[in-house]
């Protein structure tokens, strides 16, 4: 089933003494634009959190965060000790100035890169760890998309069905309108004589150019397409190109047309079918 490209997923988690914390958003994209914020800690494994994240989610533009804060007795050599200084001076000004209290010790822990590691490199306990809040992040996100994928199908449905009965809508008035269309050549040739049966010929000539049958076939066909597509995964571009031809169908049939009761229902076919196309913007 398709998925929308808008999602977030969070995930916390304990170890060694801090509070790591895990989100993903996503929003659409034309393809996979990764952003990603990740706490002094951890940057040394930015690369194999874009290459995760990007295997899982193939499209959309995405922001990662990954911050970590201390909830237990840390060394001090954990503690970048000048910048916490410098953000504890700063709180205080602003807590001056604002009349208000806070805990800053609290607020300074939390603020990026204060924490640094004595460590050159993380463990693979620790690795592991994050790799598992990165995961559960990612499951969330991908659950949101697909619940949210699940409301635009419904939304497609509804816009295909409206086209499929404008379409039918159609139907009654194609009779009506050849007959518009002989009664108008016959005034345009009024006074003039004319060989009856070349007139018969030329008319059943220009009605056939103005059938829309094989435009129907062809709609109703790409309609198919659509729907069974959309019971796939990562085919938002193919429900792209889908449209297309959908759309190319609807025009066809309005130059044919030329009649105002049929145009009424061309224009509500191309209006179903704008919203569709909004859609697919979003849709994995």
């Amino acid at each position: 089933m398709i998925q929308s490209m808008t999602g977030f997923g969070k995930a916390i988690g304990q170890f060694a003494g801090k509070k790591i914390t895990v989100e993903i958003r996503s929003l659409n994209s034309k393809g996979l634009d990764l952003n990603a914020r990740i706490a002094s800690l951890f940057r040394e494994k930015e690369l194999d959190i874009r290459k995760i994240v990007g295997a899982a989610l193939n499209r959309g533009k995405v922001d990662i965060n990954i911050y970590a804060e201390v909830t237990g007795i840390e060394s001090a050599s954990s503690i970048n000790m000048d910048l916490a200084k410098a953000y504890l001076e700063q709180l205080t000004v602003l807590e001056r100035e604002a009349a208000t209290k806070g805990d800053l010790i609290a607020a300074v822990m939390r603020m990026p890169d204060v924490m640094s590691s004595g460590k050159s490199e993380m463990s693979e306990e620790e690795w592991a760890f994050l790799k598992g809040l990165l995961h559960e992040a990612i499951a969330a996100l991908v659950e949101f998309r697909t619940q949210e994928g699940a409301s635009i199908a419904v939304d497609y449905e509804e816009r295909l069905a409206s086209i499929e009965d404008a379409m039918k809508g159609i139907e009654p008035h194609e009779g009506a309108r050849l007959d518009a269309v002989r009664e108008r050549l016959m005034k345009g040739l009024e006074g003039v004589e004319v060989d009856s049966n070349r007139f018969e010929q030329e008319v059943v000539f220009y009605i056939e150019k103005l059938d829309i049958n094989e435009e129907k076939v062809r709609l109703a066909n790409h309609i198919k397409y659509f729907r069974e597509t959309m019971l796939k995964e990562n085919t938002g571009k193919k429900l792209g190109f889908i449209a297309q031809e959908i759309g190319r169908e609807i025009n066809t049939v309005g130059s044919k047309s030329n009649y105002a009761p049929m145009q009424q229902y061309v224009v509500q076919m191309k209006d179903e079918l704008e919203k569709i196309k909004e859609q697919i913007g979003n849709t994995l």
